[in-house]
């Protein structure tokens, strides 16, 4: 569904984002990204914790003006650092990491209400919007406390849990996702009920996620996927050279990513140079993977970069012509908007987050099942494209349309809009619907 132009009077926006900063990655550059995006189609004031604050500064944004930055480190930063040593493993244990925070985060709300509550009862803003955290296991105060002063909330995007493929046990154990068994326990949880049955509107990054919302709350529902496109980062179009098959790997070498089954899968195309691959990120699986490669005898058809800036990796991409990405649990899955936005199409595993961008035309999937047969759907479809390249240009073309049309944070900014307009006037406009389900 396209979105409409916002010609009203800009709504006066509460953006709550915990986690927000323009210089790191993950979560908190999607806060970032959609709360600065959102001052461009309302007066925003962006609230956020004390450790993003300079960067905010770095950013051009004024304290106090623009944004109010909370310290609520005497219950973070103890919390932070007992969730570092539970979860056992850098960048492991993520589950974990969601449930200290849901134990922390109630106190940095409670810090919001303290300075802002006031204003939000005297009606000073129309809207009050929980940008992140974006776990929909942590529930939310500040719903309640609007619902009562007449304030629409909005809450999201929210995405998170999906379910490990069956299969992948030992991938789920190398990840330390031991609590992920139980997660399910938020859903009983105190407040979450509250959270849900206050809130105008909730944003969820992904199908899974609205599932998991009870049927009585599902009305206020609306799909809106958590990633979105800087194109000052992300600003070229990829012009891969004649000759070989070019794909690209972009993301953390860990187990669940799949690289070890994209080297197995590519393997005849790597052995006999019908295909090269840049392996573009670092990890645990590092010498695990360069092992494979020697045993696979690719090593010469496999370039291993290690992480690099974004502005090298729009690089890298621009040489390829797909992003070769068999992960088999990805949330949000930003680094298939990026490739499709260099018009580098995407073969994926058709498994939550990337499944869900990637629609016809735009880019190539394969069933989730096991390993062998997510390595044998893989290899099939790299062999059709080494004999066929034929169809990859219009695929890259429209990979690129789709997210000019939905995917810039600027259109995801306007998307929001379209919520905010709806949370103030529901009973007479009618719920936005932006991605049809496919």
């Amino acid at each position: 569904m396209a979105v409409h132009p916002v010609t009203a009077k800009k709504p006066r926006v509460l953006a709550i984002a915990e986690a927000a900063n323009p210089e790191w990655v993950s979560v908190p550059l999607v806060g970032w990204s959609l709360a600065a995006a959102l001052r461009e189609v309302a007066d925003v004031h962006i609230v956020t914790q004390i450790r993003n604050r300079d960067a905010f500064v770095r950013a051009g944004m004024v304290e106090g003006q623009d944004f109010t930055a909370i310290d609520s480190e005497t219950f973070a930063r103890p919390m932070w650092k007992l969730a570092e040593k539970l979860r056992m493993g850098e960048g492991k244990g993520w589950t974990m990491v969601q449930a200290i925070n849901a134990l922390s985060y109630p106190w940095f709300e409670r810090l919001v209400w303290r300075q802002f509550g006031n204003a939000i009862r005297a009606g000073e803003y129309d809207v009050v919007h929980r940008i992140t955290p974006l776990s929909p296991t942590i529930s939310s105060s500040l719903a309640g406390k609007c619902a009562s002063a007449g304030v629409p909330f909005v809450l999201g995007p929210l995405n998170g849990g999906v379910p490990w493929p069956k299969g992948f046990e030992a991938e789920r154990q190398a990840e330390k996702e031991w609590l992920s068994y139980v997660r399910s326990a938020y859903k009983v949880l105190p407040g979450r009920t509250a959270t849900l049955r206050n809130a105008s509107a909730v944003l969820v990054g992904s199908r899974h996620t609205e599932s998991e919302v009870p049927s009585q709350f599902r009305d206020r529902c609306i799909f809106i996927p958590e990633n979105g496109i800087d194109p000052s980062r992300f600003n070229r179009v990829a012009q891969p050279e004649d000759g070989p098959l070019r794909a690209a790997f972009v993301g953390r070498l860990v187990p669940y990513k799949g690289a070890d089954m994209l080297f197995q899968a590519a393997a005849p195309l790597l052995r006999d140079g019908r295909m090269q691959l840049d392996m573009i990120g670092d990890g645990p699986m590092m010498p695990e993977l360069t092992a494979l490669a020697r045993s696979l005898e690719i090593e010469h058809s496999v370039t291993f970069h290690g992480w690099k800036a974004h502005e090298e990796v729009q690089d890298i991409l621009c040489r390829s012509h797909i992003l070769s990405f068999p992960s088999i649990r990805e949330f949000g899955g930003g680094v298939v908007l990026e490739a499709m936005a260099l018009g580098v199409v995407p073969l994926i595993v058709d498994y939550a987050g990337p499944g869900e961008l990637v629609v016809p035309g735009t880019g190539l999937k394969v069933p989730c099942g096991t390993r062998s047969e997510i390595i044998e759907a893989f290899a099939a479809k790299l062999e059709s494209l080494m004999n066929d390249p034929s169809g990859l240009p219009a695929m890259a073309t429209a990979a690129r349309d789709r997210v000019q049309s939905h995917f810039l944070w600027s259109q995801k900014a306007r998307q929001v809009r379209q919520v905010y307009d709806w949370a103030l006037n529901s009973e007479t406009a009618q719920k936005p619907q932006f991605f049809d389900k496919t």
